[in-house]
C-alpha cells in the first residue's frame, strides 16, 4: 500500500506542473467507474461477486512505466536515454541492445536500400557497461524520443535535425563517447559507456542535463499494461490472425521476427542469420511486437527523410503478441504525447508486460510486410 501511495503522489506530482511541448495541457474529465460487479456463475445459478486479486508488492520495487517489469525503486524518478545504434552489417556485432527496454527499428535512408536504424530506450542506463556502437540521428527519432521525456544519444547528423534540437523539450548529448578499437573503421567504434569523463553520467553531468524527469514528461505508463496474472489473450478477438514469422519491408537487412513458444517471445534476426548480443550472448527477443505504417517525406537527393511519425490518426497497423495478431490504428497529436494504438472497436490497447519492438513501416512499403 505505501509503494502504491508513493507512485500515485508521484504521478499527481508531475502532472500539477505538466506542459506538453510548449502548451498547458488541458484538464481531463474524470470517468466514472462503472458500478456493476464482476460476477461469475455458479451451479445454482446464483451470481456472486468477483472477489479481484490483489497484486504482489514488492519492497524496493516498483512496475516499470516501459516494461510493467519490477525494477528498482531507485529508478522511479529517472529519465531514459534513447540511443541510436548502427545497424549497417559492419557496425555489428551489437553491444548492449538485449538490455534495451524498447527497441524501435526504421528506414534511416532512402538510400542503401532503405537501410535501418535502431533507437533503443534504455531505462537503467547507469548499468550499461557497453551499448552501441552510436552513430548520428535523424528527425524522426527527435520526434519519439520526446514522448519517453528520453535523453537522446547520437553522433552527429545532417542539418535537417537542428531546428528540433532547439526545441525546449529536447534533450540530447552528441559524440565525445568511449572509442574502443575493435578493428574497425572510426565511425563503427563508439560506444556508450560509464567510463571516467566520456561515461554516460559523466557527459549527463557535463552537458548539465537533469537526470530526472522533467516538465514535460507525461507521467504514467508508457502503454495500458495487462496484470501478468491476467495476460492480453488476442485468440478471443474476432480478427485476430496467426503470427508466427514477421518479415519485415526493409530490403537492406531483411530484419525478421520469429515467435518463440517456449519463451513466449518474438526473436529477431537480420542480414540472413541469427542476431545474438555481443555483451552478454543473448538474443533480443520480444513479448510484445508493434508494427506501424507511415507515410514519408525525402529530403534530397543523399536519401535523408522524415516519417510524419505526428499525425491526428488514421494510419494502419497491427499489435502482435503470444503468436497473435490484431489490426491497429494510431495517433501522435505531438512530439510530447505517448503515440497511441487503438484496435477496431477504437479501445486503447492493452499489451503485456516485457519488452517491446517497434518498426516504423513506410506506407509505400506496407503491403510487402508479411505476417504468418
Amino acid at each position: 500500500m505505501k509503494k502504491k501511495l508513493l507512485y500515485f503522489v508521484l504521478a499527481c506530482t508531475l502532472s500539477l506542473g505538466l506542459v506538453a511541448c510548449g502548451k498547458e495541457k488541458e484538464e481531463e474529465t474524470p470517468v466514472e467507474e462503472s458500478s456493476i460487479e464482476d460476477t461469475v456463475v455458479v451451479e445454482d445459478t446464483t451470481e456472486v461477486p468477483v472477489t479481484p486479486v490483489e497484486e504482489e508488492s514488492r519492497p524496493g520495487y516498483y512496475r516499470s512505466e516501459l516494461t510493467n517489469e519490477w525494477i528498482e525503486e531507485s529508478l522511479i524518478n529517472q529519465r531514459p536515454l534513447a540511443i541510436m545504434v548502427d545497424n549497417e552489417v559492419y557496425a555489428l556485432d551489437h553491444y548492449g541492445t538485449s538490455t534495451a527496454d524498447i527497441v524501435y527499428e526504421m528506414m534511416n535512408s532512402t538510400q542503401n536500400g532503405r537501410i535501418t536504424r535502431f533507437m533503443c530506450i534504455v531505462k537503467d542506463w547507469k548499468n550499461i557497461e557497453r551499448f552501441g556502437s552510436i552513430r548520428s540521428t535523424r528527425t524522426t527519432n527527435l520526434q519519439i524520443a520526446p514522448e519517453y521525456n528520453a535523453v537522446v544519444i547520437h553522433d552527429g547528423g545532417p542539418f535537417y535535425i537542428d531546428a528540433f534540437l532547439k526545441n525546449p523539450y529536447l534533450q540530447h548529448i552528441s559524440g565525445g563517447f568511449a572509442r574502443i578499437d575493435n578493428g574497425k573503421a572510426r565511425e563503427f567504434t563508439e560506444y556508450v559507456t560509464n567510463s571516467g569523463s566520456v561515461g554516460i553520467e559523466s557527459k549527463m553531468a557535463a552537458a548539465g542535463i537533469d537526470e530526472n524527469y522533467t516538465q514535460y514528461y507525461q507521467g504514467g505508463s508508457h502503454f495500458q499494461f495487462a496484470s501478468e496474472a491476467n495476460p492480453v489473450d488476442l485468440s478471443t478477438a474476432g480478427d485476430a490472425i496467426d503470427c508466427n514469422n514477421i518479415e519485415l519491408p526493409f530490403p537492406h537487412n531483411s530484419s525478421k521476427l520469429e515467435y518463440i513458444p517456449e519463451t513466449g517471445t518474438y526473436r529477431y534476426s537480420e542480414y540472413g542469420k541469427e542476431y545474438k548480443d555481443a555483451l552478454n550472448g543473448n538474443h533480443l527477443e520480444f513479448k510484445n511486437v508493434i508494427l506501424q505504417e507511415c507515410t514519408f517525406e525525402q529530403y534530397d537527393d543523399h536519401g535523408y527523410m522524415n516519417y510524419f511519425v505526428t499525425r491526428p490518426g488514421g494510419m494502419r497497423g497491427y499489435y502482435i503478441t503470444n503468436g497473435k495478431a490484431i489490426p491497429v490504428t494510431w495517433t501522435k497529436p505531438d512530439e510530447c504525447t505517448k503515440t497511441q494504438f487503438y484496435d477496431a472497436s477504437g479501445n486503447e490497447i492493452v499489451v503485456n508486460t516485457g519488452k517491446t519492438y517497434i518498426a516504423i513501416v513506410p506506407d509505400d512499403a506496407w503491403g510487402d510486410l508479411v505476417i504468418k
